[in-house]
């Protein structure tokens, strides 16, 4: 996914980044996957998106980045469908997930947008 991914998040953002899912996912509510998540951006109720950077074929979650940039949804992309999967709480990998609504974790949500639009 190299020509696809157009930064790379500090490790420490993307601790974050699965911190706040975990919250979300305990205390708000997320969409698991490739399809419930490009539902939730169509729709404008994602607040953030995560996109495994290890997915394979990558055309699988190309769209998610463009729809994102349109809908203006702050999008990061995540080493492993493996984190992804652990973080929201599957037991197998996950492409992709959104936070619909953050929880607990609304004020770390907003940092955590700020940083992601000074990282792009």
């Amino acid at each position: 996914m190299a020509g696809y991914v157009s930064f790379e998040l500090p490790d420490e953002i993307q601790q974050k980044i699965l911190e706040v899912f975990d919250l979300a996912r305990n205390t708000g509510k997320i969409k698991k996957g490739t399809n419930e998540t490009t539902k939730a951006i169509e729709k404008g109720t994602a607040q953030l998106v995560i996109i495994a950077g290890d997915v394979n074929p990558p055309e699988i979650v190309m769209h998610l980045g463009p729809l994102c940039d349109e809908k203006g949804i702050p999008y990061a992309f995540i080493k492993s469908k493996a984190q992804i999967g652990t973080i929201i709480g599957v037991n197998v990998p996950c492409s992709a997930a959104a936070i619909i609504d953050a929880g607990e974790g609304k004020n770390a949500l907003k940092e955590i947008k700020e940083k992601i639009k000074k990282t792009k």
